[in-house]
């Protein structure tokens, strides 16, 4: 397992939000903490749900996410192996984060709704 190397405080924005969006801000990012929300994953497992997403884009991502600390990757001695990816602690104190968003995309859409009825 490679090891969690976290951007130290002076690589950070001094902005907190700046702080947040240049470790999770991207939309593969979200997506891919989205569906780990749920359980671990595989990467073809997610490379199948996340349409549209390139290889080379999910391997970056989920390289970079496990360097910021945000998600683990355990390889699991079988053959052929085994790799899942997993939010880490720091990953699931996101969860709020991204409940919130999802609730507000909800009633951004049910806004729409009303409008067009």
């Amino acid at each position: 397992m490679r090891g969690v190397f976290m951007k130290t405080k002076d690589e950070l924005p001094a902005c907190p939000v700046a702080t947040t969006v240049s470790l999770i801000g991207s939309k593969w990012k979200l997506l891919i903490m989205r569906n780990l929300l749920a359980r671990p994953w595989r990467f073809n497992e997610l490379r199948r749900d996340l349409e549209g997403i390139s290889q080379k884009v999910l391997t970056d991502s989920l390289r970079s996410m496990e360097k910021d600390g945000i998600i683990t990757r355990t390889v699991y001695p079988e053959v052929p192996p085994r790799v899942e990816y997993a939010l880490s602690e720091l990953g699931e104190s996101m969860r709020p984060v991204i409940k919130a968003m999802e609730d507000w995309g909800t009633d951004y859409k049910k806004g729409l709704e009303e409008k067009t009825d």
